[in-house]
């Protein structure tokens, strides 16, 4: 478990300065502690063998005090350094893994689970800075006042410290037998506690659908089943550790008999005195904190080391998709050529795309029609590379795509998706997302070219209407509408409608496409669509089936053309009649 904290070091080294100043301070706490006894025992003996008088009285007390302010001070000091240094680290370490889950790619994200993916971004850290604060600081203080009370001890009174202190090496046993159980308890704590957080996004995420299908009670005996697994988990870790704290308890109480026993004896016989007994009770007394500090150590090492191996394991990803050394980093512009495309997705049976070609001359717009399933989404996310193409099938101004930096590639390329995505803030905001340096007469623009801007006047803020969680206010067309806005405003060389329309009306279609064209004029587009009144604009057409390209060329082309499109065409033509 400890070689997980291997991934700390640079975050060690770069704040070992405040590290060590707060040692420094966690020293003088320790040292001032251990010389207390000290004073105790003078004073003690002085009032046992009728020595003492008030000024020695009054000066021992005055040290004392001076004592106990240096230990107050060193403890506000350690803690300031320490526990601010690991607040630090808690910071970077959280900014690194954000950092990171943005580099990796969609696959990832089907491996794992957002509420999973929380728990290790927040609880799982927090244990991290607990133990890279407090544990570290049990460890350290633990070590010195161990080491120190047990030389005190044998220096000043050998005749009893070999007995007072036997039950000790049971103590160091049961701390190292224990460790690794805890270890395992924890990251089985951790791993439910993910499992718990992601039911809780999934159902608020749902929650539609849940109340649509009239699913609460089930969702809440889901709900009841994973929390009550939780709870088992924690009672497991909770048994074995309420068995540690009593054990330890008790071997404390134990050492204090031995010393009541064995040094009552010796003041009796003369080999100590009563401030020596008075002092060693003090030494012990400390001494039971080490022990008590050796599980409380434990727990956080163990525990920290349980939820940095969680992330740890995120942080040791790599992309599947990734800029190769020396990658091109001018904007991705020109004419697109897709050659003897093929794809297929990790574990499918059947290919998604098979000997897919195809040439979009820059400044032209591409249609693309086809069934549900026969590739139209894949064939996009090749071009930006959300899916990874194999080399050679795509080329843009007759340069391999691989060939350009990701993000200047991604940077050239604008998408609309099926699946529209706001985020939880201001309609203004949602627009402006991939142009923060927008003008507003821009984003007006933009929201003139969707058309949403004739639904601004129902809104009770206009632009700054907030949109709620993934837009939950706003209708699928108007959704949509702002994604497409989103998208213009960019600017970007070549856009890509994914059936981006599908949720709008045909009236609003047609306004939504004059608009766009003529603001895309001699820039680069491609329009999924299953409206042949959408794809009618585009310069060329291609039909995909099962992967394939059936059918290529221009809309009265196609028309006359037995196949998909003229049936398709028909059948929209009767509808739109009946209507």
């Amino acid at each position: 478990m400890l070689k997980e904290y291997r991934t700390l070091l640079p975050y060690w080294r770069s704040h070992a300065a405040l590290y060590l100043s707060g040692f420094f301070f966690l020293f003088i706490t320790d040292a001032g502690q251990l010389y207390l006894p000290q004073l105790l025992k003078r004073v003690i003996d002085r009032l046992a063998d009728g020595t003492v008088d008030l000024a020695f009285v009054a000066r021992t007390m005055a040290l004392m005090v001076v004592i106990a302010f240096l230990i107050a001070l060193g403890r506000f000091g350690w803690r300031f350094f320490i526990i601010g240094s690991a607040r630090r680290i808690e910071r970077e370490l959280r900014s690194s893994l954000f950092d990171h889950l943005l580099t990796l790619s969609s696959s990832f994200y089907g491996r794992n689970k957002v509420g999973d993916l929380m728990s290790r971004a927040t609880s799982d850290i927090e244990h991290v800075r607990m133990a890279s604060g407090m544990g570290f600081v049990a460890l350290f203080d633990g070590l010195f006042m161990t080491v120190f009370i047990i030389f005190i001890l044998f220096r000043q009174y050998p005749g009893i410290a070999p007995v007072v202190l036997a039950p000790f090496p049971l103590v160091t046993i049961l701390v190292l037998g224990i460790g690794p159980f805890l270890g395992r308890f924890f990251k089985a704590v951790q791993e439910g506690y993910g499992a718990l957080s992601t039911h809780v996004q999934e159902v608020l995420s749902g929650i539609k659908v849940i109340k649509s299908f009239n699913q609460e009670a089930h969702t809440i005996a889901v709900f009841r089943e994973k929390n009550d697994e939780y709870k088992r988990r924690n009672l497991s870790l909770v048994k074995l550790w309420g068995f540690f704290f009593p054990l330890i308890g008790f071997l404390s109480g134990v050492v204090s008999l031995l010393l009541l026993r064995f040094g009552g004896a010796a003041v009796v016989g003369g080999q100590m005195t009563a401030g020596d007994l008075i002092a060693a009770f003090s030494y012990l007394g400390m001494l039971i904190w080490p022990m008590l500090g050796a599980g409380f150590t434990v727990n956080l090492i163990q525990r920290g080391g349980a939820s940095l191996a969680r992330i740890n394991a995120v942080l040791h990803e790599k992309p599947d998709i990734a800029s190769k050394p020396g990658a091109v980093s001018v904007p991705a512009r020109g004419d697109i050529e897709v050659k003897d495309l093929c794809f297929t997705y990790p574990d499918a049976g059947e290919p998604s795309l098979v000997n897919v070609s195809v040439t979009v001359p820059a400044g032209t717009t591409l249609g693309i029609l086809g069934r549900t399933g026969s590739g139209k989404s894949t064939l996009v996310k090749t071009l930006p590379r959300l899916l990874d193409p194999p080399r050679g099938a795509i080329t843009i101004n007759g340069k391999d795509i691989h060939e350009y930096d990701l993000s200047a590639l991604r940077a050239s390329i604008g998408m609309v998706p099926q699946e529209t995505f706001l985020f939880s803030t201001s309609i203004r905001e949602n627009i402006a997302f991939a142009s923060p340096g927008a003008t507003a007469a821009d984003i007006d623009r933009a929201a003139e070219v969707s058309t949403i801007d004739r639904d601004l006047s129902s809104f009770p803020l206009g632009l700054e209407t907030m949109v709620g969680e993934r837009g939950i206010t706003l209708s699928g067309g108007q959704k949509q509408r702002i994604a497409i806005s989103r998208a213009v405003l960019a600017h970007p060389d070549i856009l890509i409608f994914d059936d981006a329309l599908s949720s709008v009306d045909t009236s609003t279609e047609e306004r939504i496409l004059s608009h766009f064209l003529s603001m895309r004029k001699g820039k680069t587009n491609i329009l999924i669509s299953h409206r042949v009144s959408t794809l009618m604009h585009a310069d060329q057409i291609i039909v995909l089936d099962h992967g394939r390209v059936v059918q290529q060329g221009t809309h009265e082309n196609l028309l006359v053309e037995d196949g998909f499109y003229q049936e398709i065409y028909l059948l929209q033509k009767l509808e739109e009649e009946r209507s």
